[in-house]
Order: structure tokens, then sequence, then C-alpha cells
């Protein structure tokens, strides 16, 4: 896949975005080779974490390709948008952790993007924005519902209806993102992340993401019964038998996903 490189390396599955020359932009082409990669991912049992980034220094992914969107009707509009929230959504329910590595620009569908990841690690000189508003449309791949979920209504109405780019350290303080680091930095603290992650139980992590995403679309009664589930999923793993005992006996736990 030219638009979409791979590599699994030590249960760690690393996707970039490479359109270096256009910043990444997401175009039908590129978004159907990252569902390709990230299905790749989701059924791989060797995968326990994920990392998704953008090629060259300048871009995670500067947003969705003008060309194809200043050719679309309300229909190929409305297939368009469709789509890209299909692809972002199996990101976000694939149950294996996802890390947004955002080396750059994270612009409109980049945006979406980072924010359909469980983590979100940018460097220092990445900026966020949803500015579809200047292009006189809205955001069609999440990002009126989960910026609104991640950094409150206010904050998501003055970034889509303003359209302006806020910094890394901007992002950081509403919880848009996890951690900011030096440009230099970035991977590295990528890989520390997605390590510790690779070393938890695979099962937990995976009840832990449903949890949550399954919590934010329903009642709490309901939500806090589907916890109690998970915990009884988690339960009856070896995971947590092994958990226990390396706790009980002093020693590093060696999980297996089993």
């Amino acid at each position: 896949m030219a638009n979409v490189l791979t590599e699994l390396n030590k249960h760690i599955f690393t996707i970039t975005l490479n359109r270096p020359d256009k910043l990444n932009a997401l175009n039908q082409e590129t978004l159907s080779q990252l569902k390709q990669a990230a299905e790749e991912a989701a059924q791989n049992e060797d995968v326990r974490v994920i990392i998704i980034t953008g090629s060259g220094e300048k871009a995670f992914v500067a947003g969705a390709d003008i060309n194809e969107l200043a050719k679309t009707n309300a229909i190929t509009g409305m297939q368009f948008a469709q789509y890209g929230q299909q692809v972002f959504n199996a990101i976000e329910n694939c149950g294996k952790p996802v890390i947004a590595a955002v080396n750059g620009f994270a612009l409109g569908g980049g945006c979406e993007l980072a924010m359909a990841c469980h983590l979100r690690i940018a460097s220092d000189n990445a900026r966020f924005g949803q500015p579809e508003i200047k292009l006189g449309v809205i955001p069609g791949f999440g990002g009126t519902q989960r910026l609104t979920r991640l950094v409150g209504k206010g904050k998501a109405m003055e970034m889509n209806l303003l359209g302006d780019m806020v910094s890394a350290d901007q992002a950081e303080q509403m919880g848009l993102v996890n951690l900011v680091v030096p440009q230099g930095e970035l991977m590295k603290t990528v890989h520390k992340v997605a390590e510790q992650l690779v070393n938890s139980a695979p099962i937990a992590l995976r009840m832990i993401i449903d949890s949550i995403n399954r919590g934010l679309e329903c009642g709490m009664s309901e939500a806090l019964d589907y916890e109690v589930k998970a915990f009884g999923v988690c339960c009856s793993s070896e995971d947590k038998n092994e958990g226990t005992a390396a706790f009980l006996e002093k020693r590093q736990a060696k999980f297996t996903g089993q």
C-alpha cells in the first residue's frame, strides 16, 4: 500500500500515513488503505498495541484531500463522510490500545483520526483544529461528536465554529492531548508507552476500552452493568490468575491474553 505503511515489531503495529507531499491528506484511497491496515492489526493475535502516525516532520494528517472534496455533492459527500466514520469507528472499537503519535498538523480529518485513537501523544510543534467551516462544510468524520466528548461543549463549539488552530500545549490543557513532548523525543516516548501497554493484560485492556466506549453511549445504570460483566470476564481469565499470583509472589506478571 503506497499511501499507508505498516510495520510489526515486538507486538507493536505501526501504521504510517504516507503522503508527505500532500501533508498526509486523507483521500478515498488512503482511507481504504488505512481501513485495511487497521483490520489487519485488529485480527492479528500477535499485535497488542497500535501506533498511528504521519510521515515527514510537518504533518500527522492535514485533513481531507481538498481536490476530492471540491467534487462532492450531497450524495457523494454523505458517502465519503459515512466511509470515514466507519474507518475511524473501527479504529476506536478495535479492542486494542491505539496511540496517535501526532508529529505535526492534525487538522480536519487528521484531528478526527487522532480523536478516534485511545491515547494522543503530540510533539511540541503539533497543531490541532477543525477548520472545515472555512471551506463551507462541517467535520464529517466525527469531529462534532468526539471533540465535544473530549473537551466539552464550549471548547468544541469554539473550535468548530471558528475553525482556528490550537497549539499542542493548548490541546493538552483542554484534554484533547494526553502528553506533549519535544519533537525529537516523540517516537521514543510513544514506544515507551506502547511497551508498557504490551506488558499489560490484553483482555483487561480490551474490557477497559469497551467499557469506556460503551459507557459514553448509554445511561449510568447500563454502563455500570456492562462494567460488572466486563469485570467478570477478566476474573475468568488466566491473565487474572497470573496477575494476582505475580503480585502475591512479588514478581513481574507475564500476561498471555488467555
